[in-house]
């Protein structure tokens, strides 16, 4: 027993012995084949790469707006429903409400009333002044007194007008007109309902109002292309609903400033809808083209190697390789923008990997 322990011993030992010269070689092997084998390499360029991205977008209506009803009454008719195109200045809704009719024949009658004597005390004020002329006829206090009495009825006149205007305008509420050309999309009230500022209706409002011969395309630019948008302003889209059919515009305007919940800027692009063919709501994919930025290094795509911690390219620096973390920015074709400690004239390895290791001489 004892002399198979021993033998089993010395046959370790042998193996393990043979196995550390056989492993040496292969890794002079793997060290050799690493600086023999052929990588190409690109240069880097200090360059903005100009691209497109592509976001998804929102169609709205051009102009859009609730209508309310802006004193009490009772729906006397409705000249509209859903889908009906209108102008602006069409008569959508009429009210009834009798009660500030009455009041604006009142206010009316009151300020005839006060113009009347206004005018009486006018040419009053106006005879007393001419017969003042002739000395010794009237005194100057009677002259005085005429014209405080016509400046008070003016006064009063004045008053009863501003009161017949203000009770005008709210008849004028009882009629209830488009402010602008659209498409009646919601209708919530019909004749006899009782409507008014602080009544509640099911849908919210009396009419809802489109405009869609003409719509907005708003789509939210994350931050880190907010600055790079192209200067020609031209973009291009499609929606889901037409499939095969391109549309184009260009930008029309931007916020400014940045979302904080999303961390992006809404640009807005107008659009013709002279044919109808898009309708608000309708959801797109747009194509907007980008400048770059002027501090990016422009690699080849497949230079960028992306691990679960990082991405980096392999640089070659006086014949060893380095890994240099990168961010990436914008891609076109077979090149991508980059940022990390790369310098104009650098050489990075086009096709790499995570195989090819840090420090490995390359001739």
């Amino acid at each position: 027993m004892y002399m198979f322990k021993y033998l089993f011993t010395i046959c370790l030992l042998a193996a393990l012995f043979t196995a550390c010269h056989e492993k040496a070689p292969q890794k002079k092997e793997a060290a050799r084949k690493d600086k023999d084998r052929k990588y190409e390499l690109a240069t880097v360029i200090h360059e903005p790469l100009s691209s497109s991205i592509q976001l998804p977008a929102v169609l709205e209506a051009y102009q859009r707006v609730s209508i309310y009803p802006r004193v009490n009454g009772f729906v006397k008719t409705v000249a509209v429903d859903r889908g009906s195109v209108v102008h602006k200045g069409e008569v959508l809704i009429t009210l009834d409400a009798p009660e500030i009719i009455q009041q604006y024949f009142a206010a009316q009658s009151k300020y005839l009333q006060a113009r009347a004597v206004f005018a009486a005390s006018k040419d009053n004020y106006e005879r007393t002044l001419a017969v003042s002329e002739t000395p010794g006829t009237i005194s100057a206090h009677d002259v005085e007194v005429a014209n405080a009495r016509m400046a008070a009825d003016s006064a009063i006149m004045n008053s009863e007008l501003a009161n017949f205007r203000a009770l005008e305008a709210t008849r004028s509420y009882l009629t209830v007109t488009a402010p602008f050309d659209g498409v009646i999309t919601e209708r919530n009230v019909h004749p006899g309902a009782l409507v008014g500022p602080g009544t509640k209706l099911d849908g919210g409002a009396m009419l809802m109002l489109e405009q869609e011969d003409r719509l907005r395309l708003v789509v939210q630019v994350p931050e880190v292309y907010s600055a790079q948008l192209s200067g020609a302003r031209q973009v291009s889209f499609h929606v889901n609903a037409l499939p095969g059919k391109i549309f184009a515009g260009a930008i029309s305007r931007q916020a400014g400033s940045l979302s904080d919940r999303y961390r992006s800027e809404a640009v807005e692009v107008d659009i013709q809808n002279v044919q109808h063919l898009l309708k608000p709501g309708m959801y797109a994919e747009i194509t907007i083209p980008v400048t770059g930025s002027v501090q990016a290094m422009v690699v080849p795509g497949s230079a960028i190697v992306t691990s679960t911690e990082k991405k980096y390219v392999v640089a070659v620096r006086e014949g060893y390789t380095h890994w240099i973390d990168v961010q990436e920015g914008n891609h076109h074709n077979d090149s991508s923008e980059v940022f990390g400690s790369l310098m104009p004239g650098d050489r990075v390895i086009v096709h790499a990997n995570d195989e090819i290791k840090e420090g490995i001489r390359i001739d």
